[in-house]
């Protein structure tokens, strides 16, 4: 099931970003602009996600394909190297909201500030490179404007998404003791809103509490915590 989940997802990012780039006219006075820039987003932050999942072992059993599969989810989100990827986000759940936390701003956590440390962490020479190599053989099927517009703000666009749910809203001060070892708040239960705000992901003490849980079955663990209070 694993699998099958995310082998969906990346073809329907690539079915729609094809869409997007082939029959949406970039007009900011038209609603199903705006629509397909934000199903976009939604669909890039699902590659994230899968990539997040593929890091906890939780995409396959057959760990080759496992990791195949977060490989490919990074590379089609922005370039990122996994491996990378991987070292940093165990360090997130060993140390969770601290100095050793590379996802973890110490000091002035306003959003932008934090963001703009929180990417500082990831991106890399090598993913600027091949973006940009990318890019250029875009050009030669599209416009600069259709590139920028369909492809780059979208995925620009995700990243303020995964870091709002994902991290800033479970993460931030204060910490109180309820929050518990792993330093993280959890969206109040309502299943729609945390698939569409970030697959799940805005239960994020219940994942600190089971990493081993897929995000699709994060609602699960989250009744469960529900039904025992």
């Amino acid at each position: 099931m694993g699998v099958l989940i995310a082998v969906i997802i990346m073809l329907c990012w690539a079915a729609h970003l094809a869409f997007m780039l082939f029959f949406q006219p970039i007009n900011l006075l038209d609603g199903w602009f705006w629509v397909n820039m934000l199903i976009q987003t939604w669909l890039f932050t699902g590659l994230f996600i899968t990539a997040h999942d593929s890091m906890h072992g939780t995409i396959s059993g057959n760990q080759k394909l496992n990791h195949f599969l977060g490989f490919l989810s990074t590379l089609l989100f922005a370039g990122m190297w996994y491996p990378m990827l991987i070292k940093k986000h165990k360090l997130h759940h060993i140390y969770p909201a601290s100095e050793q936390d590379p996802d973890y701003h110490v000091g002035n956590q306003s959003f932008f500030i934090w963001w703009f440390s929180f990417m500082k962490q990831y991106v890399t020479l090598w993913q600027i490179l091949i973006m940009a190599v990318l890019f250029n053989i875009g050009l030669l099927f599209f416009t600069e404007i259709q590139l920028i517009v369909l492809w780059i703000i979208p995925s620009i666009l995700a990243t303020f998404q995964l870091f709002y749910f994902g991290t800033f809203i479970p993460h931030r001060l204060p910490h109180t003791p309820e929050m518990g070892k792993d330093k993280s708040r959890s969206l109040t239960k309502n299943h729609l809103w945390a698939m569409l705000s970030c697959y799940f992901f805005g239960y994020h003490s219940e994942h600190h509490a089971s990493p081993q849980t897929p995000w699709w079955k994060l609602y699960q663990v989250k009744n469960n915590d529900v039904n025992t209070k």
